[in-house]
């Protein structure tokens, strides 16, 4: 096992819908796929920074376990409806905004009138029902910027109006997240761990600003505690990206002057190498995967043959 605990890198984000990505992070220290999946799991479906409903009051209830007139669902059930309607929120105060609905028909987020720091993300989310025509529904609703999940306990001694409704408020904008580790390789390697980790989000953020905010979140948490203790960061190494990518950071050794002729490769592959001008090894680093490919006379079993090199002389 290597002394030095070499940084990871994101190699590949596949994104399924605007609401759904997964990120590939190689290549991770032994044991490490574990470690970040769990820690970068529980921050994200827990600590995200998200927007929802923390009270409402509708005109002629005033309290949770009674109904409206003319409107199929209770009071109960419209709560649980309210709970699934998502903002973006551009404010760090509340904001109070108003539901206004006449007529028979399905009341919707659509019908919530939304002010220049409250976005709603799903406009057709449904809320009631109105069941006569000449039935309406009016509704006040106090929007707030949380993390995680706050319960009506947890309001303490905070000011609600007493012909407002609390409700418990589901922050969190993260609605998914799973993951899972599989081995990967760098040269002679074989111990290193990949992370694959899937993101689904309500669609107030992006898959990617919710992974970035979780590990800053994390970041800042083991930094406080570090202290004054550093530890020496390690060369981050390159499972499967470019040959320069993997060589970043090497020093101009007696071994980079090594000619291409003294490498033992095939004679089709030296030639192909040397007949563009790559005479030392140092030149050959200086080239990524896709300009060895463009090279003339150098295909993709010429790379495989120059990479099986470099493991074995440990580069």
């Amino acid at each position: 096992m290597s002394k030095m605990i070499h940084t990871p890198g994101i190699v590949k984000i596949e994104e399924h819908s605007d609401q759904s990505a997964t990120f590939a992070i190689e290549p991770l220290h032994s044991g490490y796929g574990m470690t970040l999946g769990n820690s970068l799991r529980r921050v994200l479906l827990s600590s995200i920074s998200g927007a929802a409903i923390t009270s409402f009051k509708v005109e002629g209830a005033s309290h949770e376990f009674t109904t409206i007139p003319n409107v199929k669902e209770d009071i109960v059930e419209i709560i649980l409806n309210l709970k699934g309607v998502r903002f973006r929120v551009f404010s760090d105060e509340p904001q109070t905004i108003r539901l206004s609905k006449k007529g028979e028909g399905a009341v919707t987020a659509k019908d919530i009138a939304g002010n220049a720091d409250v976005e709603i993300v799903n406009p057709h989310h449904a809320i009631a029902t109105i069941d006569n025509s000449k039935g309406s529904i009016e509704m006040d609703i106090v929007v707030e910027k949380g993390r995680g999940y706050r319960v009506i306990d947890e309001y303490g001694d905070r000011k609600i109006l007493a012909d407002m409704i609390a409700i418990d408020s589901i922050f969190s904008p993260v609605q998914r997240v799973r993951y899972r580790v599989e081995n990967t390789r760098v040269g002679q390697m074989t111990d290193l761990d990949k992370l694959l980790i899937t993101i689904e989000t309500d669609g107030t953020i992006t898959p990617k600003e919710a992974f970035e905010e979780a590990s800053a979140i994390l970041v800042n948490q083991y930094t406080a505690l570090a202290g004054q203790t550093t530890v020496e960061r390690g060369a981050p190494l390159s499972a499967s990206g470019d040959m320069a990518d993997e060589t970043s950071g090497i020093d101009d050794t007696p071994a980079l002057m090594t000619p291409i002729e003294d490498l033992n490769l095939s004679a089709r592959t030296t030639n192909a190498l040397v007949n563009n001008d790559i005479h030392k090894l140092k030149d050959l680093f200086e080239l990524s995967d896709i300009e060895l490919k463009e090279l003339k006379g150098f295909g993709s079993k010429a790379l495989d043959e120059v990479k099986e090199k470099m493991a074995e002389m440990e580069f």
